[in-house]
């Protein structure tokens, strides 16, 4: 008759096992159907390739899969004292070593949430130790203990788990994409200082040229009011040329200086001088492939940054809507103790397990407001990435349309120093005759000198055009 019991007992527990775990079937199959557990996929945009960048294909090449952001900087920028430069700014930059910190705290912060899919378990052993005194009657001292293990599970039957550890791994993308971008912000930072530093060099060139030029005119204008009775004010007017001449090395001086303290700075250094090379032995990359938007999206760090932020908020509408749902929440504990019932006898095992559904009805509203602000916040997070991918298109644009006015106009300047060059040289050899007069000779001198300052800034415009280039089309990869 107890084996029959038993039996029946065995049979009813395997029937309701059945039963729930049919249950938790159906129930994981409506779940699916009612759109729970979905995973993010890039929405639609009013954005279109064609779009982005204005005429860029005009200037480079937009079919190429491959981006000029997708190459690394050492290919970019192959001046070797500049590589050794933006190296070390690299290995000394602290906005990167912060970066590469935030990493690592949102990859632990990740490891816990993948944990969280498993139960948690404490192990709290306990002990006492007691005698009762009673006049003179003494007892043996009476000792328990207890060695319990409880474990709790939460069933993730409606994905609030599942839709935090896939936010947190959006977070980590984020993390990395700004360190990409502090990491491009550095190199091209520095790039831009060096080049500059060498317009610098390279003007300076010209003013001491220009300086030697309006000595000689000076001293042979002194010669010509001694021999040929010229004016007085022949001999100023060269004099005030000469030295405006000055006046102008002592000011670019003064900003090659202000440059060399700039890049010491980014680089990690106190302010010193910087060995460098000379402007006109840089090669630059001088045809481009800018890509299409998509891949435009893939390259810029901020603006996939931007779409994992909207990712992430997706997660969060997630997890705000599952908490209308209930929450499965199965405990046990299982000890080893001497003490049951108030009475202490050898140790035995004892074992408990409970299964708590909890389904909310009345939460203050907190649970409605709290998916209507992550649905709003969705919506806030991808006008923001539309906004990045336009903003990221004009600065292609700009970069492009810089670069290639830039080439133009230094073509043009180039031509134009050659002609004011035989401008000067033919005017002093009339002035010398007696044909010209001094003004025509002090103002071929400052054209002259005008058109070789504004090559060598079409020059360095053409090269910083590069450099924000790569910049905005999220250069800057090891």
């Amino acid at each position: 008759m107890i084996n029959k019991e038993k039996s029946g007992i065995r049979k009813g527990f395997t029937l309701h096992s059945s039963l729930f775990a049919l249950s938790l079937l159906l129930l994981a199959a409506t779940v699916t159907s009612c759109g729970l557990y979905q995973k993010y996929e890039r929405p639609e945009t009013k954005v279109m390739d064609e779009n982005i960048m204005r005429n860029a294909s005009q200037y480079a090449n937009t079919t190429d899969s491959t981006g000029f952001g997708d190459v690394a900087w050492r290919e970019v920028f192959t001046d070797p004292q500049l590589q050794t430069l933006i190296q070390e700014g690299l290995d000394n930059s602290d906005d990167i070593f912060a970066a590469a910190a935030n990493i690592q705290k949102m990859e632990a912060a990740l490891a816990c949430s993948r944990l969280a899919f498993l139960p948690s378990v404490t192990f709290s052993p306990q002990g006492t130790l007691s005698k009762v005194l009673t006049g003179d009657h003494k007892s043996d001292w009476s000792k328990s203990y207890t060695l319990p293990v409880s474990a709790s599970w939460t069933v993730d039957l409606f994905g609030n788990i599942l839709s935090q550890k896939r936010g947190a791994e959006m977070q980590l993308e984020m993390m990395k994409d700004y360190e990409h971008l502090t990491r491009s912000l550095v190199i091209c930072g520095i790039a831009n200082a060096y080049y500059t530093l060498l317009m610098l060099d390279r003007q300076l060139e010209i003013l001491d040229e220009m300086d030697t030029l309006t000595n000689d005119t000076y001293e042979m204008m002194k010669l010509q009011k001694e021999l040929r009775g010229a004016r007085e004010t022949a001999v100023v007017s060269a004099e005030a040329s000469m030295l405006s001449v000055k006046s102008q090395k002592i000011d670019m001086q003064r900003q090659v200086l202000a440059v060399e303290n700039n890049l010491a700075l980014l680089i990690g250094r106190s302010a010193q001088s910087i060995k460098r090379g000379k402007l006109a032995d840089q090669n630059m990359p001088e045809k481009f492939s800018t890509g299409l938007a998509v891949n435009l999206l893939a390259a810029r760090p901020d603006v996939h940054a931007a779409e994992m932020n909207m990712a992430n908020c997706f997660y969060a509408v997630e997890t705000a809507r599952s908490k209308f749902y209930p929450q499965l929440t199965i405990t046990g504990t299982g000890a080893y103790t001497n003490n049951i019932g108030q009475v202490v006898n050898p140790g035995q095992w004892l074992a408990n397990f409970v299964g708590q559904l909890v389904q909310p009805i009345f939460q203050n509203g907190r649970i409605k407001a709290g998916l209507k602000v992550a649905q709003l916040e969705y919506e806030v997070a991808y006008r923001e990435w539309e906004h990045s991918i336009l903003s990221a298109g004009a600065e292609v644009s700009n970069a492009l349309v810089e670069y290639n006015s830039a080439k133009a106009k230094g073509e043009v300047d180039r031509q134009q120093v050659e002609a004011l060059t035989k401008s000067v040289d033919y005017t002093k050899e009339l002035f010398q005759m007696g044909s010209s007069s001094y003004l025509e000779v002090l103002q071929a001198q400052s054209q002259l000198l005008n058109a070789k300052i504004s090559q060598v800034t079409d020059d360095f415009n053409k090269m910083q055009a590069v450099v924000n280039l790569y910049s905005a089309l999220g250069g800057g990869k090891k």
